[in-house]
């Protein structure tokens, strides 16, 4: 037997085969109690109503016997006036209790001989001889103690409420845990969602409200950081100006052109670290309805009037709900992207499943290695074989593109193509 892999359904295991043990003991023990009773109060029955019978018949005139055995006769046992069938002679060790409660009634009276009839309905009969030497048998049939017939009824019902409270217990103790699960599945500091509701049990409350610390915490250190690295990219900017004024007063020389090439890539570099900083606040801005085809073919003319090779393939046809810098910033960075390492940009929209839309970026360059292209979307990460400081790289790009496709709702994904290239692959809502 397998044990079950939710914890929904193993507390409901737990606690349905908990309740089930403990009711099914109790009720047990009650029938148990309500069998011998029942037993006790039938023997005694039995022993008065056949110790009666029999009297009477004895004292009757050997003519009016007949008539009476109808009268007399019960669901389980009933009077012949012969001498019965033959048999096999009854065990009294293993005598029914019936058998031992007739000889009880009329064993002080009357000598009896127990015979045990087979058949298809097993039975037994009791022989003896009245006063005036007539035969009569006793032909009994033993029955099991009745049960009522809603009892059953009763005992589903009774099973089918213990399965409803333990689903309704389960379901009250698991739901703060799967609000608490999804919540953090959800997390995103850089779009922090609603709180967690602090209310219902103290448990609850306590889980809730440090997990809402938590959130808060995370965002408030990742903006600090981001912060932080925006003053510093910032700050950096006015060394670098100056330095680069002071290079222009100097004469020419290998070495100045040196340092002018590293100063260009060390403000470069500023540069993309200000972008990435500010790019964390890309859901600052106001979303707005976008005519996406529009919006598409004027970014790739622009390409298009500065002699770029790009090109655009498929049409969307809708209206979307975006913020169009933020999309716009991505596509460039992507665009770029494609251009520095491919010298074109292929740009393909089409509607995803649900709805969706795809907007895909596609070049015919080197592409990144296949365990390469998640930690590609991490800021200041290299492919050192094709994307490296030579070419202008800062490993910002990419991880910028991601940040700002997040915050608009979207998702960026990196895929090699089959005949060589990489796609960029943005999945809009």
């Amino acid at each position: 037997m397998r044990w079950p892999r939710t914890l929904a359904s193993r507390l409901a295991l737990i606690f349905f085969t908990g309740l089930v043990l403990a009711y099914g003991l109790s009720f047990s023990f009650q029938f148990y109690e309500r069998y011998q009773s029942s037993r006790s109060m039938m023997l005694n029955n039995l022993e008065l109503d056949v110790a009666t019978s029999v009297a009477i018949l004895d004292r009757l005139p050997a003519a009016e016997r007949a008539a009476w055995l109808p009268r007399l006769a019960r669901r389980t046992y009933r009077y012949r006036l012969d001498d019965g069938a033959s048999g096999l002679r009854l065990n009294m060790d293993e005598a029914p209790m019936a058998a031992l409660s007739i000889g009880k009634a009329l064993g002080t009276h009357y000598a009896l001989n127990y015979q045990n009839i087979p058949g298809p309905n097993a039975h037994f009969q009791v022989h003896l001889h009245l006063a005036d030497g007539q035969p009569l048998t006793l032909d009994v049939t033993p029955a099991p103690v009745p049960m009522s017939s809603w009892l059953p009824v009763v005992l589903l019902v009774q099973l089918a409420l213990l399965l409803l409270c333990t689903w309704l217990a389960v379901k009250t103790a698991i739901r703060p845990l799967t609000r608490l699960a999804e919540a953090v599945d959800k997390l995103d500091p850089n779009a922090p969602g609603p709180q967690l509701d602090e209310s219902g049990p103290r448990e609850v409350v306590y889980a809730a409200a440090a997990f809402n610390t938590l959130q808060a915490r995370i965002g408030a250190y990742l903006k600090e950081r981001m912060q932080l690295l925006a003053a510093i990219s910032h700050d950096l900017q006015t060394p670098i100006t100056r330095m680069k004024l002071r290079l222009e007063a100097m004469d020419s020389s290998s070495d100045k052109d040196k340092l002018w090439h590293d100063l260009e890539a060390m403000e470069h570099l500023v540069r993309e670290g200000v972008a990435y900083a500010r790019s964390i606040d890309g859901n600052s801005e106001a979303p707005c309805r976008v005519n996406l085809d529009a919006f598409l073919d004027s970014l790739v003319c622009d390409y298009q009037d500065s002699g770029q090779q790009v090109e655009l393939q498929g049409n969307n046809g809708a209206l979307i709900q975006t913020r169009p810098q933020a999309l716009r910033r991505v596509l460039v960075n992507l665009i770029d992207n494609a251009l520095k390492f491919a010298g074109a940009a292929q740009l393909v929209v089409r509607r995803g499943p649900k709805g969706s839309t795809l907007i895909s970026v596609l070049d015919q360059g080197p592409g990144i290695p296949s365990a390469e292209l998640a930690a590609v979307l991490q800021p200041f990460y290299r492919v050192e074989n094709s994307r490296n400081r030579t070419t202008g790289g800062t490993g910002l790009g990419l991880a910028i593109a991601a940040q700002l496709t997040q915050a608009i709702g979207g998702r960026l994904t990196l895929s090699n193509r089959d005949g060589g290239g990489l796609c960029a692959q943005i999945e809009l809502p």
